[in-house]
């Protein structure tokens, strides 16, 4: 019979999250299930924490961070919270994955750092907390192509005015409308 009980006191996830989608969700409850409390990382929080990467070079584009941290914060929160889990069960806070040094001045480095590898990107990530001597749980490695959703793809159809709310959770597509991202993509698009 399955343990229910969580393998790890506490659990360090992280990401971008900028729109956070459905298949975010499974990855931040994927590392839920395996601890009790759960910290999710945001990373590039902001401009000065932010990097470009030969591995990722989409990723530190004006148009691929629309949102801020503190929007990404409420977000996060909203859909965990959708989901079912408890304030007392998670914490949002930076991760500046980009400068790994300065990770332990935001996580609990006695943790265990849960990943996903889908590229180059992911193989750096994880060789980078390698290099800081952290635990690592890889919750899963695929090829790129079967990764599933990604945030460009939303942000793209958010620009595009087709439909995108089916592909991520409700609290988020009310926050997205909400603060009206849809025109800032478009605004930031036209820089």
């Amino acid at each position: 019979m399955e343990s229910r009980e969580p393998n790890y006191e506490i659990g360090v996830i992280h990401g971008r999250f900028q729109v956070l989608h459905n298949d975010h969700i499974k990855y931040l409850m994927a590392g839920k299930k395996l601890c009790k409390f759960l910290v999710v990382g945001i990373t590039n929080p902001d401009p000065s924490l932010t990097r470009n990467s030969d591995a990722n070079p989409h990723r530190s584009t004006p148009l691929a961070n629309p949102l801020t941290y503190y929007e990404r914060y409420l977000m996060i929160q909203a859909a965990l919270l959708e989901q079912g889990l408890l304030l007392t069960e998670f914490s949002i806070v930076p991760f500046p994955i980009n400068v790994p040094e300065l990770i332990k001045y935001y996580v609990p480095l006695d943790a265990i750092f849960f990943l996903t590898i889908y590229d180059d990107w992911g193989r750096q990530k994880k060789d980078y907390f390698q290099s800081l001597g952290l635990k690592i749980h890889v919750l899963w490695e695929v090829p790129l192509e079967q990764k599933g959703l990604s945030s460009s793809d939303i942000r793209d159809l958010m620009r595009k005015g087709e439909k995108w709310e089916h592909l991520v959770p409700t609290s988020v597509a009310n926050l997205m409308k909400q603060w009206n991202v849809t025109k800032r993509l478009k605004e930031i698009g036209l820089k």
